[in-house]
């Protein structure tokens, strides 16, 4: 196994990473890994999901199909631009759903954007809790939902207040979740 230090890739990195560079990067990358970076330009490398990740993902994806959702409303793992000062962010959520079908491209605009779920995995706890929260809000995007790996697989639905930040409007355990209608939850 052939291993670079960061010096080493550093020097291989242009000074300012657009999102022409993350796709680049993300296309690149043979093992999985999601790259991304903040509205100031800080690059996050996160690890490729695992399985219990992906099944998660999917249970979600179907009860939002059932609900009448399109396959072209429910995204994974897509690429969304998060604006920010002089610079923009690119972002790749674990599902995104959109008000109208989403549009074509890598880096997609937040416009139509209803809700972005992330699954925590083991270390992106601060990056799906804290950073990508402030982001998100900050961006406009009207739900973020947050799935931790607990035992209970406890979900926290976000919304934005009349400040511009989220507020936590409902906790519970997915499979109570999974057993209402979207509706009750996005409006």
């Amino acid at each position: 196994m052939f291993a670079m230090s960061a010096e080493a890739i550093g020097m291989h990195m242009p000074a300012v990473i657009t999102l022409d560079d993350l796709a680049a990067m993300n296309a690149a990358d043979v093992n999985g890994h999601r790259y991304e970076t903040s509205p100031e330009g800080v690059l996050s490398v996160m690890p490729p999901p695992d399985s219990e990740h992906a099944k998660i993902a999917t249970r979600l994806m179907l009860w939002l199909a059932a609900a009448g959702w399109s396959a072209d409303q429910i995204l994974q793992a897509a690429g969304i631009r998060i604006p920010g000062a002089g610079l923009v962010g690119g972002r790749i959520p674990d599902l995104s759903v959109w008000r109208s079908p989403a549009p074509d491209g890598v880096w997609l605009d937040v416009a139509d954007l209803v809700l972005v779920v992330e699954i925590v995995s083991p270390g992106s706890e601060a990056m799906d809790v804290m950073t990508k929260r402030r982001e998100y809000a900050a961006a406009g995007i009207a739900h973020y939902w947050v799935v931790n790996r607990d035992a209970a697989l406890t979900a926290s639905l976000n919304r934005l207040g009349p400040d511009g930040a989220y507020e936590e409007y409902a906790k519970m355990p997915l499979a109570w979740l999974l057993q209402t209608s979207p509706a009750d939850h996005l409006d």
